[in-house]
């Protein structure tokens, strides 16, 4: 168990990411270091915004859509949970057999992990927004684009940030094995351990982790930025 690690690790661990070691599975040629360390978190970073992006640019639209009808609830649960049951590991080994290795084929797998809490998030946020505000933004002439857009997200962004903040975490967390198709991450240094040693494992471990809080930490401060100082009040 992690918690069960004596300090010594941690400290080897830190080591890693600032200073480059030797790895005798290398011939001494030293392994790690803080070019390494960044170059990878990089990587990692890169292959998960690309990824979010393309679950966004799939799921938002459709879960707002859905959510401003007020139908197709099944229809979202059913995407949403299809989604959660695509084994991710093995969709990117037959990616990477059948189609190939690179950014540009693992980003689109990964954004499978993003769909369901987007677009179930998009639909429970609009679906629940006060049907009379909705109805007297129609009554004043505005389009059902217009609704969406001026009325509804804004009132359910608390709920779609939500989403992406889940989906966020979900493709960085699982963006540890796109190395097995061919992209760089901080999964690197976990996967090959036999070259990063123990220390090269933790490393990749705590990298990942302080790139999960510093992603969720900014959704979380543009998720303050876009919701009304009326939604603040109403939820503080």
């Amino acid at each position: 168990m992690i918690g069960q690690l004596p300090l010594a690790s941690f400290v080897g661990a830190v080591e890693f990411i600032f200073s480059p070691q030797e790895s005798s599975v290398t011939g001494g040629k030293k392994v790690g270091g803080f070019d390494k360390s960044m170059e990878l978190l990089l990587k990692h970073l890169e292959v998960t915004i690309l990824a979010l992006a393309i679950a966004l640019v799939v799921a938002l639209p459709l879960g707002l859509y859905l959510g401003h009808r007020g139908k197709g609830e099944q229809l979202a649960i059913g995407l949403g949970n299809a989604g959660r049951a695509i084994p991710e590991l093995a969709v990117i080994a037959l990616v990477a057999v059948l189609i190939g290795v690179g950014i540009q084929n693992v980003a689109p797998v990964l954004a499978i992990l993003g769909v369901p809490p987007i677009l179930n998030n998009a639909f429970v946020g609009v679906s629940q927004v006060d049907r009379a505000t909705v109805d007297a933004a129609r009554g004043i002439g505005m389009s059902e684009s217009a609704i969406i857009r001026k009325v509804e997200l804004p009132i359910a962004i608390p709920t779609v940030m939500g989403g992406i903040r889940s989906a966020a975490i979900a493709i960085l967390a699982t963006a540890t094995i796109a190395p097995l198709a061919g992209v760089e991450s901080l999964g690197d240094f976990i996967i090959n351990r036999n070259v990063y040693g123990e220390n090269g494992l933790l490393a990749g471990a705590i990298l990942v982790a302080l790139l999960a809080l510093a992603i969720e930490g900014s959704l979380a401060l543009l998720q303050r930025r876009l919701t009304s100082d009326g939604l603040k009040v109403k939820t503080a």
